[in-house]
């Protein structure tokens, strides 16, 4: 096709958005913030043993390289020039940690994903370093609790579990980095001169950064142990970082880079202090721009780094709630229970039932994150009658996700003493009017969600087309777009609302305990593991066999 029979849109950003459940790649187009055209692959979760989830940081990479050219002959099929693609950003689910060699490029171990748990024992030898056992003790210096779901804690256990990655440190051929820094070093040379970096959002989820002074901090190294060698160079979110080196984007700058939850405060424009948004994918994530100050929770929530778009611009602070399980159960009730084929069943179901009945669902399948920071716990089902069917079990999931986001808003509006008088929402599960409906019950507000609902994406690419040498995405108010919006309003009245929340609460309480870490070290929780049910057991089969043997002897 002749270049004259293109068609010409002006300056394009590409975004690679990849998340735990899918990689995506997306084009915008750079004055109307359009999307134009995007692909997605479906990532593979490893659940090796119970507790564990890990990905495979090989796939990871090549599920970008096949969006990235899909979306490319997309392009093409609809006469747009991809040499109009001037700038790629970044968006990547937070602390899920990788480790390689920068001499073969390759993984030394799967890639822990930030759901797993089996950092626990970890977590609980390190609370004994730490005076009265205090998991906030390194707060004020890194905004987070000592936890499961943080970088530092992962990389912990790898070095002290993986040979081979002791022995790459060893010989100094390791790297660390979280998968934004994995996918940049790879798309920029790999072990022929890729970049290894993160930016600090990123940077702020692995609880050995100080988010004051911008820095790595090289006590909290000491702390964990971690050999400060491996870590990635610390950039702003908005700058180049370097260029693709293979594919058909060869030669294009990287020069946005946000961790997802960034992204989506970034697409959704909440550059304001007090603007607040919730995205809902695998896990659920609400945060509230605090600005240039870093405010403190209270009240079980993060401070994190919300972005620096630039390296001479200020850098932003939120507050963030956490929730690790909402798009999940919806997976899980499709691969586990089996109780539908695809997700979107899910929708048809709890439509029909109008109602969970009574039944109640805390899906604590990784432990409870924010408010409670609870990693004993784990989920349940409560409530149940004989009346209980399918469709009111796909309602509790759903109400699920929205009881716990009510959780976080609570203790942002304490927090911040200004409550929220709307919500606005993003990500994949925001296409189920079903669930946005009951969001808008349970909280009592209006619930507000873009009609381009890929908001992830389009902050990784403001970013991206922002940056110092790009120069094609203005940030300025004034010159952003206007988003149109889908709202939702509150149809039930508020003691109806306060009702079904208190009952969610008192089957949260339930859900904790569950778990302790006194468990057997070889994981067999059989009930042959007590020794008395145990002898009773095998002396009754004993006794059954010899009844039948000496039964057949006399026929």
């Amino acid at each position: 096709m002749a270049a004259s029979d293109r068609m010409v849109l002006g300056p394009l950003v590409g975004a690679i958005d990849q998340g735990t459940s899918s990689t995506r790649f997306l084009v915008f187009n750079a004055k109307t913030a359009e999307l134009l055209s995007h692909h997605q692959v479906e990532i593979q979760q490893k659940f090796p043993k119970e507790g564990w989830v890990e990905q495979d940081p090989k796939e990871i990479l090549k599920s970008v390289h096949e969006c990235v050219e899909r979306t490319c002959e997309k392009l093409q099929q609809l006469n747009i020039d991809i040499t109009n693609i001037k700038a790629i950003g970044v968006s990547n689910q937070r602390e899920t940690t990788v480790v390689w060699d920068k001499t073969t490029g390759e993984p030394l171990y799967n890639a822990i994903v930030w759901l797993d748990l089996r950092t626990q024992s970890t977590v609980e030898r390190l609370l004994k370093r730490i005076p009265g056992k205090n998991k906030a003790f390194f707060k004020f210096r890194t905004g987070l609790p000592l936890s499961t779901y943080f970088s530092a804690v992962k990389l912990r256990w790898l070095l002290d579990n993986v040979e081979e990655i002791r022995q790459a440190v060893d010989d100094g051929r390791a790297m660390f980095g979280t998968i934004d820094s994995w996918l940049i070093w790879s798309l920029t040379g790999g072990k022929n001169g890729g970049v290894h970096c993160t930016d600090v959002t990123n940077a702020s989820r692995t609880m050995l950064f100080n988010i004051h002074s911008l820095e790595w901090d090289p006590e909290l190294c000491q702390f964990f142990d971690i050999p400060m060698e491996i870590l990635p160079k610390v950039r702003s979110s908005s700058e180049i970082y370097g260029l693709m080196k293979s594919g058909a984007l060869t030669g294009v700058p990287i020069s946005g880079c946000l961790g997802d939850q960034s992204a989506a405060l970034v697409g959704q424009m909440c550059f304001q202090d007090g603007q607040a948004k919730n995205t809902y994918g695998t896990g659920c994530f609400l945060l509230c721009n605090t600005g240039q100050k870093s405010v403190f929770s209270e009240h079980g929530l993060l401070t994190t780094i919300a972005y620096k778009l630039g390296r001479d611009k200020p850098v932003c602070y939120a507050l963030e709630g956490s929730v690790a399980i909402a798009g999940a159960v919806v997976r899980w009730l499709r691969d586990n229970l089996g109780i539908v084929k695809t997700s979107q069943e899910v929708e048809k179901l709890a439509a029909e039932a109008g109602t969970s009945y009574g039944c109640y669902f805390v899906p604590a399948f990784s432990g409870l994150y924010a408010p409670y920071w609870e990693p004993s716990a784990r989920g349940i089902i409560c409530g149940l009658t004989q009346f209980t069917n399918k469709n009111h079990i796909a309602f509790a999931a759903l109400e699920a996700v929205c009881f716990q986001t009510r959780e976080i808003l609570d203790a942002i509006n304490k927090d911040c003493g200004i409550p929220l008088n709307q919500l606005q929402v993003d990500g994949g599960m925001t296409n189920n009017k079903v669930l946005m409906q009951l969001q808008s019950d349970i909280l009592c507000i209006p619930v507000v969600k873009p009609s381009m609902p890929e908001t992830t994406a389009l902050g990784a690419a403001m970013a991206a087309g922002a940056a110092e040498g790009v120069g094609i995405w203005s940030l300025n108010p004034g010159d952003l777009t206007a988003v149109t919006c889908e709202r939702f309003e509150p149809q039930i009245n508020p003691e109806e609302s306060e009702f079904r929340y208190a009952r969610w609460k008192k089957a949260v309480m339930k859900s904790m305990g569950w778990e302790t870490s006194e468990a057997p070290s070889n994981g067999d929780t059989s009930i042959f593991c007590s020794l008395p049910l145990g002898f009773f057991i095998m002396s009754s089969m004993i006794m059954l066999i010899g009844a039948k043997y000496v039964s057949g002897a006399g026929k």
